[in-house]
């Protein structure tokens, strides 16, 4: 059984669990953090909400995203900024597809963008965290498979934002 859970990402002065828009995740545990005010924070299990990213942002007047890795085979990715808005698309679309039971009427685009419009936004979102990023190395990560698993695809894709490196 893979890993089940949640990775937040936000910019601010103080701890990003001490703020209102990730009160309704008690516990999470700070992973990272980098000297420009990067966080990267854990809420292992998935189990109920960790919070509202569009308000993290708002909060934080910084871009934030939210990474929910399921059993290490894929991730939703949900980002926001206070000026660029939100998005969300997925890593490892494959599997991804096979839990949303693509191909039943069901396709991944239905929920998620695809990863030459992921890659757009996401340099958007950087742009507006100050990183100078290009959409070329996104899009890899935003196609790639999960090799082994999907948390190291979403750690990945930070570094690639500029936001915390590998």
């Amino acid at each position: 059984m893979g890993y089940w859970g949640y990775f937040v990402v936000g910019r601010a002065e103080r701890p990003l669990a001490e703020l209102a828009a990730l009160a309704g995740a008690p516990g999470l545990t700070l992973r990272q953090e980098t000297p420009d005010g990067w966080q990267v924070w854990e809420y292992p299990g998935g189990e109920g909400d960790v919070g509202n990213m569009h308000e993290l942002a708002h909060q934080t007047g910084e871009p934030a995203l939210f990474g929910y890795v399921m059993d290490s085979d894929c991730a939703v990715v949900e980002a926001a900024g206070p000026e660029s808005g939100m998005w969300t698309t997925c890593l490892g679309r494959e599997a991804m597809a096979a839990r949303l039971g693509a191909g039943e009427g069901v396709v991944l685009e239905d929920y998620f963008l695809e990863p030459r419009d992921a890659a757009e936004r996401a340099v958007a979102w950087a742009a507006e965290a100050g990183h100078i990023v290009t959409a070329e190395p996104l899009l890899e990560v935003f196609g790639a498979d999960p090799d082994p698993l999907a948390e190291n695809l979403f750690f990945r894709m930070l570094d690639r934002l500029g936001v915390v490196p590998l």
